[in-house]
């Protein structure tokens, strides 16, 4: 007779197979943009609000989400995200003009913005504080494993079908996760959520927004093009200003408070520099192979394919044997130096580095960032109390998505900014093609250096801090390697 699954793994599938769905629908847009732009007749500054509008929606909804979940009720809210999410989808592949489909790509994103925080919040109280490498352990599969296999489906989809595929391959995945997601989640409300917050509401929307609106568009644009700056600048004002509300309601919308804890404010700060190493890479190496070595989209998303096995191969070790006795601060620092060392790898890529070498780099970063992904995503929370998870959440997600934004935007600064620099008229095609290798070597160097500030934020990670999150031996020692730290803080304290 077969034992009936328990809840924890039940709201692990649910948030698995929406994430899944989530995180390749934005890779699987951005192949399919060349197509758009030629079919709807317009050109870069027309089609790229397709994926701008779709961040900025995001940047709205994120911050809110832990508060909608614990006042409404996590279930509730994740089921609506999910029907938004999947329906806009439908939505977007119906499109008849391209006013229509970034109106629906706005939607797509509303729903997009409460899932993986709502969702991260019903996992992690699902899972017991031991058992919560596990967790992270389910999840590290998705977020390698689904950018891989976007830009292999979206250039199948594009080049032998129709691109309004692209969107309607959510349909069923959606429909899926939502049936899942209606009979296995329970419904779970927070009794203290306090009244909505309207001030954090509109001045983390409209901060964000403007923030991430000039981060997107200030390496093509140029940073001191007026209508870059000025919503920078704006953007930094209305923020200064939520931090300050935030800090000075009881019931706050972004729990800025909860940065106040050791361990949640020290592994933002560390994922704060490498999100923005790992998605900035992730922006220049399609680049790279597409418009520099002349690789097809299908044939740039199959060299992705060994990083996901390496996550593959690593993640039941590190998850399972190694957190549990070593710690976070361990694993972070070995993944993100290992990281930032295939950084420097890609940015010794020649025009002419074989497939294979390619594969062993990206197999490296697999293993290098399961060291990272599952330490860190286990150990954020470790010190958050159950109550404050959907909150904790909130920030964890906001701040991940800002970080994404900021090392896009510094890798195709160093990339336009080399190229602009280096190329000149008249010079013959060799010449080029080496000044424009020289400017995504650059591009990856700076991806790289990301990962050397985090790890040396990752040096101030006290383990003890995450000890219900280890073995019982585990545990012990790390309190007891910790009593020392302690009982100097207090004789300075009484001093």
């Amino acid at each position: 007779m077969k034992r009936p699954l328990e809840y924890k793994t039940k709201v692990a599938i649910v948030y698995v197979l929406s994430l899944f769905m989530e995180i390749m629908d934005t890779t699987i847009v951005n192949v399919a943009l060349p197509t758009l732009a030629r079919d709807f007749k317009v050109g870069t500054a027309g089609i790229e609000w397709i994926v701008l509008g779709y961040l900025l929606s995001l940047a709205v909804w994120i911050p809110a989400s832990g508060w909608l979940g614990d006042r409404i009720g996590t279930k509730k809210v994740f089921m609506f995200a999910l029907a938004m999410f999947t329906g806009a989808s439908i939505l977007c592949g119906l499109s008849g003009s391209l006013n229509q489909l970034v109106a629906f790509r706005i939607l797509q994103g509303v729903g997009g913005g409460m899932l993986t925080p709502v969702g991260a919040a019903m996992l992690y109280r699902a899972f017991p504080l031991e058992e919560r490498a596990k967790a992270a352990t389910a999840v590290l599969g998705v977020v390698v494993i689904a950018p891989a296999i976007g830009p292999v489906l979206g250039g199948v989809i594009v080049d032998s079908i129709s691109w309004r595929w692209i969107f309607f391959v959510n349909g069923p995945i959606g429909l899926l996760a939502f049936i899942l997601a209606y009979r296995f989640l329970q419904e779970h409300t927070e009794p203290d959520t306090g009244p909505f917050d309207v001030g954090g509401f509109l001045f983390s929307g409209a901060g964000i927004t403007m923030i991430l609106y000039a981060v997107s568009k200030g390496p093509s644009r140029g940073w001191t093009n007026p209508l870059i700056l000025g919503p920078g600048i704006i953007g930094v004002i209305l923020f200064v200003v939520l931090v300050v509300i935030e800090l000075h309601i009881e019931h706050p919308m972004l729990h800025l408070r909860l940065l106040g804890e050791r361990m949640f404010r020290r592994t933002n700060v560390i994922g704060l520099a490498m999100y923005g190493g790992f998605v900035g890479l992730l922006f220049l190496f399609p680049l790279y192979l597409q418009r520099l070595r002349g690789f097809s989209a299908l044939e740039s998303g199959l060299t992705q394919i060994p990083q996901a096995i390496g996550m593959i191969l690593s993640s039941q070790m590190v998850g399972r044997k190694l957190y549990p006795t070593i710690g976070p601060r361990r694993l972070m620092v070995a993944g993100l130096l290992g990281g930032a060392v295939v950084g420097y790898g890609f940015a010794n890529l020649g025009l002419h580095t074989s497939l294979v070498t390619i594969g062993g780099l990206m197999f490296a970063r697999g293993v290098s960032m399961t060291f990272i992904f599952i330490a860190l995503q286990t150990a954020v929370y470790a010190k958050i109390s159950t109550a404050e998870t959907g909150r904790a959440s909130s920030i964890f997600s906001t701040q991940r998505q800002m970080s994404s934004a900021f090392g896009v935007a510094i890798a195709a600064t160093v990339l336009t900014t080399g190229m602009r620099s280096s190329i000149r008229p008249g010079m013959d095609l060799a010449a080029v093609q080496a000044a424009k290798l020289g400017a995504y070597r650059d591009g990856f160097m700076a991806t790289a250096l990301m990962f050397v500030v985090a790890a040396a934020a990752a040096m101030f990670i006290n383990d003890a801090d995450a000890a219900e999150t280890l073995s019982a031996k585990a545990k012990v020692n790390r309190i007891r390697a910790d009593e020392p730290e302690r009982a100097a803080a207090r004789r300075t304290a009484l001093e």
